[in-house]
This record gives C-alpha cells, structure tokens and sequence, in this order.
C-alpha cells in the first residue's frame, strides 16, 4: 500500500502532509497541520504508518527543510537507532532456559542510569569523540552546567542500554538461525545536547520564516552561528549514537561466547546493520539539498538494509528499502506507540504481560508493563501500510529481550 491520506492537500497555506496510514490520531493530526505551516518545509511532510504524537514534532515524521533546522524535532533522544547481527547459532543451539544467557548479557551490559565503572571502549573510538566535543563545550559554557558530570562521564556510558523502549534481543529469523538486535542512542549526554539546544532554538528571534504556530517547533536558521553550532553538536551526539551501538554489540556479543551463557562457539555471518531513526542530515530531494529529520523514521534508498523492530513480544523485521522519493526514501521505525506509557501502565496488568511474552526470556514485572505489546500498533499492518517503501528481507522472532 501507499498514501492514504493526504492532510492540508489544498490549503493555501503550508506544504501537504503525506500519510502512509489512516490509523492516526487527532493529536497527531493536529501536530503534523502545524509542521505544514512552517515556510521552510520543502514540497510536502511524509508520514510512517507508525505515527502518533510526540513532543512539538510527530513521531514518526519526515520533515524536509531549507535553510532551517528545528531541534525538537529531532529529539532528545539524538541518533536513537537500531543494530542487527546475524550469527552461525540456530535454534536447536539455544538451551531450553535463556535465564543464564540474559544474566549474562545484563552483567555485561548496564542498563537504565547505570554506566560502566571503568571505560570499556577503545582510545581509538574515544580520542576523536573527546576531541570534537571540548570545542562545542567552550562555545556553550551553558551546557557544560547542564551536562552536570556527563562530560566526564559520557565515555563511561559508551556501550550501556539505557531505559524506557531500549532494548537488547535475541531473536530468531525464519530459517531458525540466531540474530542479536538491540535499540539505543545518545545517552546521557545526547539528552541534555537535545535539551539545550531546544532551549536555546526557544530564545531565538523567530523571524526570518514567519509565524511559527508551536514553540516546540522553534528553528535554527541557515547562516546563523546557533545554526552552525546545533549541526555540529547534533552530529556529535549521532556519531556518538552509532558508537555507543556498536560497542554495546561488542559486549553483548562477549556475553553470548562466555561460560555463563553456556552457548557453543559461534561466528557473525550477516554484516552488521547499523541505522539511526532520530536524527537529521543534509541530503538532496525533488532536486533540491534540505536538511532531512527523521523523527521516529529510518531512511529506506533504493538497496539500503534497515531494521523495524516490533513490540517486546511481536515480530522484527530487516528490510530492504525501495527509494520512494514520496517517503523521501523513508520507512517507519517500528511499530509506534497506540496508547501512552502511563495509560498502558494503569490498563494492563503482570499476568496480561506474562501472556503476551510468553516464550520470551524477559523480565514480566511492574517495572515494564509499559512496554506491554498491547500498548503498541499491530507490526503486521505498519508492514503492510509500507510496502511501497520496503520490502522484508527477514522476519525476526525474539525469545529474549533485556529491557532498562
């Protein structure tokens, strides 16, 4: 399927809004008619079939602009994305219990607020990361005072999970072969980047583009040192993103090989990928260069691997995108939240949960009820509202999932 329903088509003012579903709420709508009014949007807004609302911006946007950026939405969760490896395991590898190997992976890996008690990532990763920061640092003493302690600390988050929907999974694919997957960003210090950059985007004179109907949606403009600035922290704090996936990989990886896990010896036999779904980049579209935020989207060219991972207990899938330039070669990057954390957490219960992961190695207690699969939308129908953006390479089943 394709769009289905296209927002704001003959308003004289403000680009349409492009949409992959009809399963969208009337907060979103509203939010997405107020992205459509801004001047620097370029030809139109797509949006992913797992659109619902977020903060200023929706989840699940394709926002292209010219000569501006707006900071909210892309987030505080900066280059918040996904990594997938597949192994030489099967199934028939994996013992009937999975306790050991996720009390392996959790002692590798901290979660929640936790971070390593010593740095576990290579100088060589570290070096240029430190180096890049110091100069945005000095420009935003500001920052420094929000950071409170993560600019000594970040190096020590490089490799940890974080909470709320962050996750680490072992899953397996049709041909029974075993995937390692997990879902994280910037951390610590991405968030408060996020944040300060919001703040100060919410100071700016706001004139160079005209009215702008939300706060939220507060803007940078080309040519400004804030502009240039908030560019150069935000791809920090992506590059950041992918690092800190990457080295997460690598423990989790470490865990599986170790004797507490108890699995044989296995190798990698799928090259990683490794994609952000919170993010912006400059690219070039309907022939002209914009600045492109994905706001819960991954991007889909013609031939590039991507991951849309389902709820705790539902499917996954790893993709191959078709290069719609409707979508601004982009896909969902999930499933998408139906109903808010606290509304999730006060309608389901523990036993719901249980039976809704049930054959997955996971925790099934209060503290993740709000991951429910209950509280997301059906991946089945996200999938087919796409499938003029991607085409699935392969279908993934978690049996283990390690939550924040």
């Amino acid at each position: 399927m394709g769009i289905q329903l296209i927002l704001n088509e003959n308003s004289k003012k403000g680009v349409p809004v492009k949409v992959y579903t009809n399963d969208i709420a009337q907060d979103a709508i509203k939010q997405l008619r107020n992205m459509a009014q801004l001047e620097f949007v370029h030809s139109h807004i797509a949006v992913m079939p797992d659109v619902h609302v977020g903060k200023g911006a929706t989840v699940g946007s394709v926002i292209p602009t010219k000569s501006a950026i707006i900071p909210a939405a892309v987030g505080v969760d900066i280059g918040c994305g996904m990594n997938a490896m597949r192994t030489s395991l099967t199934a028939s590898d994996l013992p009937d219990s999975l306790r050991a190997v996720r009390s392996a992976i959790e002692k590798q890996v901290p979660v929640g607020f936790n971070m390593h008690n010593q740095i576990t990532a290579k100088a060589s990763t570290l070096d240029p990361l430190g180096k890049r920061l110091k100069p945005i640092t000095d420009k935003h003493p500001g920052l420094l005072k929000m950071l409170k302690g993560f600019e000594r600390t970040w190096a020590k988050q490089l490799g940890t999970l974080g909470g709320g929907n962050h996750f680490i999974e072992i899953c397996l694919d049709e041909n029974n072969d075993v995937w390692v997957m997990l879902h994280s960003g910037s951390r610590g210090i991405g968030n408060c980047i996020g944040r300060y950059f919001i703040n100060l985007a919410k100071k700016e004179h706001q004139s160079r583009f005209g009215h702008v109907p939300d706060k939220d949606l507060s803007y940078f403009a080309e040519g400004s040192n804030s502009f240039d600035d908030y560019v150069e922290a935000v791809q920090w704090a992506q590059d950041y993103a992918v690092q800190n996936r990457k080295e997460m990989m690598r423990l989790v990886l470490d865990a599986m090989q170790s004797k507490q896990a108890g699995l044989p010896h296995f190798t990698l036999t799928k090259e990683a990928i490794n994609c952000h779904h919170n993010y912006v980049e400059e690219e070039t579209h309907f022939g002209e260069s914009v600045y492109v935020t994905r706001k819960g989207a991954i991007s889909a060219y013609e031939g590039e691997l991507g991951i849309i991972p389902g709820s705790m207990g539902a499917k996954s899938f790893i993709v191959r995108g078709l290069g719609n330039e409707e979508s601004f070669c982009s896909c969902s990057h999930g499933a998408g939240r139906k109903m808010s954390r606290t509304k999730a957490a006060k309608t389901f219960t523990v036993d719901e949960l249980k039976a809704q992961t049930a054959g997955v190695e996971c925790k099934k207690d209060k503290s993740v009820l709000d991951e429910i699969p209950g509280a997301y939308k059906d991946i089945d129908e996200v999938m087919d509202n796409q499938k003029s953006l991607v085409e699935v390479v392969h279908t993934l089943k978690q049996v283990l999932c390690v939550k924040g």
